[in-house]
């Protein structure tokens, strides 16, 4: 016969079954911290997202209270805790060359570029974008050390070290040809069969960091022959778009380019900057 739940166990159990409430005042101020920290809108309808996963880390911490979660982020304006906050509130949509008609454009930019070749991929999420552009510049510039680099960074940390082990599904390259696919991935057997992981001869050209583009004193290595900076801006009210988009303007060299998503507009921000194709920006002609 199995024994009874201790009452240690049953608290645990309610605990992790029960739905723990929200309230108004503290799912605004959620909403007020991940905008301080990381600029990002949270609308109401997002309230239920909010919710989902924050209710992971509070669980994960024994915690039964927003309130008190709340109160242990703002205890420590240095706790690692935060991280743990932005990375819960951030969303990774992304896909090997995904809005591919801005890849024969970086191509064709770097095929009439001179020196190192050097790309921002400012929302490198889980790597899928970042190793897209190099694989357009190794076919386009080959693989040549110095001759092209790519700097990837995101705000969340977790993505990041997915971008950096280079490891995906196999159906996640359909959208490459064949021959990329066997020059720049190997697959994996055994317990790995189903896998890909980027050979390290492409890897080595690119650099991940962790970058809050709202932290002014970022380490960014510029200047970039191209920014990518897409689908970013539409998690940012228009103050921290103009924002940021003006710190985009000295890390770029002159006739660099800025790829921004489908559903965003820069030239309506900024008149630094200037329509060059769909969704492909360059700075204003007295600018460049």
């Amino acid at each position: 016969m199995t024994s009874p739940l201790s009452t240690g166990q049953s608290s645990l159990m309610l605990q992790m079954t029960q739905r723990l409430p929200l309230s108004d005042t503290h799912f605004r101020r959620i909403c007020q911290l991940i905008y301080q920290r990381a600029g990002i809108v949270l609308a109401d309808h997002k309230r239920d997202m909010v919710y989902n996963r924050l209710v992971r880390r509070l669980r994960t911490l024994g915690l039964d209270d927003f309130g008190d979660y709340l109160g242990l982020l703002e205890a420590n304006a240095n706790s690692a805790e935060w991280q743990a906050f932005i990375n819960s509130l951030t969303t990774n949509l992304t896909a090997f060359f995904r809005e591919g008609h801005h890849f024969p454009v970086l191509a064709e930019h770097a095929r009439k570029s001179s020196g190192e070749f050097r790309v921002w991929s400012a929302a490198a999420s889980t790597g899928e974008e970042p190793y897209s552009i190099a694989i357009t510049l190794a076919d386009e510039l080959g693989m040549a050390p110095g001759r092209w680099k790519v700097f990837a960074s995101d705000i969340d940390t977790q993505v990041l070290e997915k971008a950096q082990s280079g490891v995906y599904r196999q159906e996640e390259l359909k959208t490459l040809s064949p021959q990329q696919t066997q020059r720049y991935f190997m697959r994996g057997t055994g317990p790995h069969d189903g896998l890909v992981r980027v050979r390290s001869d492409l890897a080595n050209h690119i650099e991940f960091a962790p970058i809050n583009l709202l932290d002014k004193q970022a380490p960014i290595p510029g200047q970039f022959d191209a920014i990518f900076c897409r689908n970013v801006m539409i998690y940012f009210d228009k103050t921290t778009q103009q924002e940021i988009l003006s710190r985009f303007v000295p890390l770029l060299k002159p006739g660099g380019l800025v790829f921004a998503g489908h559903s965003e507009n820069f030239s309506n921000l900024s008149r630094e900057f200037w329509l060059r194709g769909q969704t492909v920006y360059g700075l204003s002609k007295e600018r460049s």
